[in-house]
């Protein structure tokens, strides 16, 4: 793989060049500002966008909390389990960062020393947004653009190939995809329970009452308006 990049008529090279040319014309503030968005940002608000989600999905309290809130739950473990797989892959591969092979690239960040294949943050912001598209599609599409627009930050900040961004993509999709059912099935009956409790049902749902046993079970704090209804009766 690192054979690949050392032409210079490689189109994997080439929009490396274009991508990262555009860092050269920019200013010095906007090159900072995509440093920072890249490194950290990015992700940041992927995982702001999964908690809003939640929080959207627990206040609804439809009957498919439990389920919705699972693979909410399944998202950050999705990212988790690609990074872990992309550990064996950069060392198989051994892929040198593209500053080390090219000259001329406008590096914004320095002190990269590991390999270059996988993207370790286009996996994450992936495998993120795919778990999330599994839970919710409008909140999903939105995380897959962010994702998205974190790959292009990556070749920008010139510390990755085009193709180490596109299969981070293909690892968190995969992941995220092909081990969803058996997460969900080990997730949702967790999340089910929770709701059903009394003390963290709100975790999952914030209705005023929860199943528990076949009955209806109040979540500390609600009010007993039957009761007091039927007090009230008694006392007329």
């Amino acid at each position: 793989m690192a054979g690949l990049a050392e032409s210079g008529s490689n189109p994997d090279v080439e929009l490396l060049y274009d991508i990262n040319g555009l860092a050269k014309g920019a200013p010095r503030w906007f090159d900072r500002g995509m440093e920072y968005v890249g490194e950290y940002g990015l992700v940041l608000a992927l995982i702001l966008l999964v908690v809003w989600c939640w929080w959207s999905v627990r206040r609804r309290g439809a009957e498919d909390a439990a389920s919705s809130v699972a693979a909410l739950v399944w998202a950050p473990l999705a990212a988790a389990v690609a990074v872990l797989v992309n550990v064996p892959i950069r060392g198989f591969v051994e892929r040198p960062r593209p500053f080390n092979d090219h000259q001329g690239l406008e590096v914004l960040v320095t002190g990269k020393t590991d390999y270059s294949f996988v993207s370790d943050h286009a996996t994450i912001a992936m495998a993120l947004a795919v778990g999330l598209f599994v839970a919710n599609r409008k909140f999903g599409l939105v995380g897959i653009g962010i994702a998205l627009l974190e790959g292009f930050c990556r070749v920008y900040m010139g510390v990755h190939y085009p193709t180490d961004v596109v299969g981070g993509f293909a690892l968190g999709t995969a992941v995220a995809l092909l081990l969803s059912p058996l997460a969900m099935a080990l997730l949702t009956p967790v999340m089910s329970a929770i709701e059903r409790s009394p003390r963290v049902g709100w975790l999952v749902s914030a209705r005023g009452r929860s199943r528990v046993g076949g009955q209806d079970a109040l979540i500390p704090g609600a009010r007993k308006e039957t009761a007091g209804a039927e007090e009230r009766d008694l006392a007329a």
